[in-house]
This record gives C-alpha cells, sequence and structure tokens, in this order.
C-alpha cells in the first residue's frame, strides 16, 4: 500500500530542522520501501508493506523522535484517502499570482464538516469545501489578508491540521501513483 506521511511543523522558519535526505534513511529504518521525498517541508511517499495503517503514524514519529530527537507529528493519507482529495479539488484551483489554493489536512479528531464553522473565513471571500481528511480553500490573492483565515493561527483546529497548497498536493499524488505504478 502507498502512503504519503505528512509531517507538521518541520524546516518553517528555521525550526525543526531535518534534512529529507536523513528523512528517507529512517523511513527505510523503520521497514518503509520505495521511500521518496517533495520538497523540504515534509511529504514523503513509501509502502509499507505489511503495517497496518493505523499503526503507521506512531512507529514513524518514534524513528523521527529517535533519530531527530524532534517530536513530530505524522498524518498519513493512503493514496486512495489522497484520491479523493483530488478528485473533489476543482481543476482551475490553483496556487499562484491570482489565486491561493490550499488542502488543510486534518487529524482525525477535526475531520468532520463541522469543522467548516471553525474556520474564520469571512462571507463571501473565498470558498471552503469539507472533503473526507481534508477541507479545501481558495481565495483570490488580492483579497488573502481580507479573508480572515490568518486568524486561524494559534486556534484549536489550527493545530490539528497540516498545509500543503494545491500545485503541492497535486505532485504528491502524481508522486504516489508513481510509486504504485513501480511496484506493480
Amino acid at each position: 500500500m502507498i502512503y504519503v506521511a505528512l509531517l507538521r511543523g518541520i524546516n518553517v522558519g528555521g525550526n525543526n530542522i531535518i534534512s529529507m535526505k536523513l528523512l528517507k534513511q529512517t523511513f527505510e529504518q523503520a521497514g518503509m520501501t520505495s521511500v521518496t521525498t517533495y520538497i523540504n517541508s515534509g511529504n514523503i511517499i513509501f509502502a509499507a508493506g505489511d503495517h497496518p495503517q493505523e499503526a503507521l503514524p506512531e512507529l514513524l514519529e518514534q524513528a523521527i523522535l529517535k533519530d531527530f530527537s524532534l517530536d513530530i507529528k505524522v498524518l498519513l493519507r493512503s493514496l486512495e484517502q489522497m484520491r479523493t482529495v483530488i478528485a473533489a479539488l476543482p481543476d482551475a484551483w490553483s496556487n499562484d499570482d491570482t489565486l491561493k489554493s490550499d488542502v488543510m489536512f486534518l487529524w482525525e479528531e477535526a475531520d468532520a464538516e463541522a469543522v467548516l464553522e471553525e474556520l474564520p473565513l469571512k462571507p463571501g471571500i473565498g470558498t471552503l469545501l469539507y472533503v473526507p481528511g481534508a477541507v479545501l480553500y481558495s481565495v483570490e490573492r488580492g483579497n488573502v489578508t481580507k479573508s480572515g483565515m490568518a486568524k486561524l493561527i494559534g486556534t484549536r483546529v489550527y493545530k490539528l491540521m497540516t498545509v500543503r497548497n494545491v500545485n503541492t498536493t497535486r505532485k504528491i499524488y502524481q508522486l504516489m501513483l508513481a510509486a504504485e505504478a513501480q511496484l506493480a
């Protein structure tokens, strides 16, 4: 089974610095195969063999703690779960000069459509969509500061998510598909 591990809070603002090359080795030493990292923000695509999905986050968090002395939360998504997110993501959404579009991947404690009520998006500015496991968010670049979403940082729900822009999310999905093809 192919997964992506989305690490929260590494290599951000000079904090929790982890080398992707060393992180790849950590995953391999923990028994993962076909390990690939994507950009420096903690996106690791891998095959888990016989490891059950429920056991993987703790196994990987412990391996990261052992190798890097960092207590980093690991959010896991299977290829099928990512396929659901990608299918719900509007094709026109991008992360470019005109739009800011993100995928807010949710930990289980926040994974319900009711999470939308906790997000501070001002009415009429931007779009929020819930899909199991994530909230999709898009706003015109000129309205980013007007949207109210900056107030999300530091909230209870913010601590229960890890965010990737749509371009990164789509690339991760492509890498997952390539990993699956290699295993076939």
